[in-house]
């Protein structure tokens, strides 16, 4: 029996020594939002380690997503009544990512097939989950189609297809611009190694994402002393109106 069960294990040996696993790089890991943020652009680069030669078959693929916090979006339909535009059917989407950026080192379908989508949800249309839609509402599935839309055209959501550079099935690159408007949190930025539209080796890290300064002081005091920002906000805007005003009657008295 216990011959049987080495000779299983000597049998495994190789497989395991066949498998390609992804060793991470980023240009950085952390982003500060400042005053004059206007965006970021990080750099995605790595290698595969294996512990044997390049496997035959079809060739090594690189799929990357970077996302952003999840949480719930509220989605109107407008309709024209009486002459004037106005809400009408809402659903809540149970879950949508802040930003969300897919980078393929081959077109999408042929990177990865659709059951492999399913499973690790990387398309924009899988990271989206509205599981808890009205069926009674017409059209309900559409409405996750509208954040997708309307994230896109704001560039918050995009699918880089080919813009991942593989180098000899063995290093990669891509970069992901992120806007300005980024939502604070950790964004979690995945790996994916596939073959023939199937995924070997996947790796997954974060990117912590900040306000920094005067900016993050701000942010903290309208969420932890609401009333102390409400009035030091009343206090601000009267002082520049004043200001405003006096320098104004200066440069007509001169």
């Amino acid at each position: 029996m216990y011959r049987l069960i080495a000779a299983l294990c000597l049998f495994c040996l190789p497989a395991a020594a066949a498998q390609e696993e992804v060793v991470l790089g980023l240009s950085q890991d952390r982003v500060s939002i400042t005053a004059d943020f206007d965006g970021s652009e990080i750099l995605i680069f790595g290698a595969v380690k294996r512990e044997a030669p390049i496997p035959e078959g079809p060739p090594l693929e690189v799929v990357v997503t970077v996302a952003g916090p999840s949480e719930p979006v509220i989605v109107r339909r407008k309709e024209r009544k009486f002459g004037i535009w106005v809400n009408a059917d809402s659903i809540e989407v149970d879950s949508a990512p802040s930003f969300y950026a897919v980078a393929t080192s081959a077109p999408f379908h042929d990177s990865l097939t659709n059951t492999e989508d399913l499973r690790y949800k990387i398309s924009v249309e899988r990271a989206i989950r509205s599981v808890g839609a009205d069926m009674n509402v017409e059209g309900a599935q559409d409405f996750a189609a509208a954040v997708i839309r309307i994230r896109e055209n704001e560039g918050l959501y995009s699918i880089l297809e080919e813009t991942v550079a593989v180098d000899e099935q063995t290093l990669f690159r891509t970069s992901i611009q992120m806007p300005a408007d980024l939502t604070e949190g950790d964004y979690a930025a995945r790996i994916f190694l596939t073959r023939g539209g199937k995924v070997v080796s996947t790796f997954e890290t974060s990117i912590d994402v900040r306000k920094v300064g005067l900016e993050r002081f701000l942010y903290n005091m309208s969420r932890q002393q609401p009333i102390w920002y409400g009035l030091m906000s009343l206090v601000i805007a009267i002082a520049a109106g004043w200001g405003a005003s006096t320098v104004f009657r200066l440069l007509r008295e001169n």
